[in-house]
């Protein structure tokens, strides 16, 4: 197919291509304020939603994917990927970026088909992990080696997947460990210490009582039918324990949370707040954190809590062990245990020099490794690094 000459441009023009704009508002939008203040114009390519009015906001032009879901509908799959390489044929980007499992693969391959001249894929975590059932796997690394061939760079946020990605036969050198951050600076103990008495009082929270955070999606992959058990032993045991839930519902993902869980964990004195833009006055309020994934790439609401002076709870699997240093910062536990999850509870809730002490070491923490400048440095490096001699003055 002849590739059409490129148009001319003052600045290179960046997509960012994700399954749903929550991930390009919630996860990516500092990222991408960033490369657009470093002179790029960049573009969000995602399922349109309530969050493209913040992306718009923040100078940040968003491309609707009409058909995207994370749901495995391989019709609208197929229709999504089409529609992108439409983009891709009227856009002319010079970069894209992909992020995700089903863009990663389809948006790889389709944008150097297209003719983009720069291909970058962030690993957020393999999708696939080794303890996985080996259909799973086959298909899962099967899929990354091929889309692994269509892009110029791939960053990983975890460096447990390196060995994985080598043992593919992905060239080292395409291999870039970017690791994962948060904003410090909206993160901040000190600057938001004065929220924490208003938000326990909006919640119902008493002084001796001691609230339990988690924000995340309400599908079982996040470990809440163990949290929902453990907070039902726990108000049996340790009533002053208060579970406090900060995430939307999936009903597209095949294990999304019922109703009847969610009604049955509110029974048990659960709180479920829903979507809240407004984490970070949040966490102030909490006394711990809770993360009981099965999968992650390296979680972001937990360094978000390290970040906040939170002790953790968190699953033993790659992503936690890189955010939680167990007996430090916090406990790591089993996957899939609930007895092990609401035993490392149940000692947090019982010892505030514990939560104190946990707390410091999990600021520090966040302060020495959490710094999402390091990334977007680290990003704009790859940019420069591939980009045509002379685009970026």
């Amino acid at each position: 197919m002849p590739r059409r000459r490129r148009p001319q441009r003052e600045r290179p023009l960046l997509v960012h291509l994700t399954t749903v704009d929550l991930s390009l508002a919630y996860l990516l939008l500092p990222q991408l304020i960033a490369f657009r203040e470093a002179g790029y114009d960049v573009v969000g390519v995602s399922a349109p939603g309530p969050h493209v009015a913040t992306l718009e906001a923040n100078g940040i032009r968003h491309v609707p994917l009409t058909r995207s879901t994370r749901a495995a509908d391989l019709r609208a799959d197929i229709a999504t990927a089409r529609e992108f390489w439409s983009i891709c044929r009227r856009l002319r980007p010079d970069i894209v970026h992909t992020h995700n499992p089903k863009p990663g693969v389809y948006g790889r391959i389709l944008a150097r088909l297209a003719g983009v001249p720069v291909v970058v894929n962030t690993v957020h975590g393999l999708y696939a992990l080794p303890t996985d059932p080996l259909p799973k796997r086959v298909v899962v690394y099967t899929l990354e080696r091929i889309a692994a061939a269509f892009s110029h760079a791939e960053l990983l946020q975890n460096v447990e997947d390196r060995a994985t990605l080598r043992s593919l036969r992905i060239p080292a050198p395409k291999l870039h460990v970017l690791g994962n951050g948060v904003d410090l600076s909206r993160f901040d103990p000190t600057a938001l210490a004065g929220e924490r008495a208003a938000v326990r009082a909006e919640l119902g929270l008493g002084d001796d009582e001691v609230a339990i955070g988690l924000v995340g999606r309400l599908v079982a992959e996040k470990g809440y039918r163990e949290v929902f058990a453990a907070a039902s032993t726990l108000a049996a045991t340790h009533p002053q324990a208060r579970f406090v839930v900060v995430g939307p519902a999936d009903p597209d993902k095949a294990d999304a949370i019922t109703r009847a869980e969610l009604d049955t964990a509110e029974a048990a004195g659960v709180r479920l707040l829903g979507m809240r833009e407004d984490v970070e006055r949040l966490y102030p309020a909490f006394d711990c954190y809770v993360l009981a994934s099965y999968r992650e790439g390296f979680p972001r609401s937990a360094m978000e809590a390290a970040a906040m002076g939170l002790p953790i709870v968190a699953t033993d699997i790659r992503g936690c062990r890189q955010v939680v240093d167990d007996g430090v910062t916090g406990h790591l536990v089993p996957a899939r245990d609930a007895a092990a999850l609401t035993d490392a509870i149940a000692r947090l809730v019982g010892d505030a020099t514990a939560r104190s002490d946990m707390g410091e070491a999990a600021r520090a923490k966040a302060l020495a490794e959490f710094d999402d400048r390091r990334q977007v440095a680290i990003t704009l490096d790859t940019y420069r690094r591939l980009l045509p001699r002379g685009w970026m003055r």
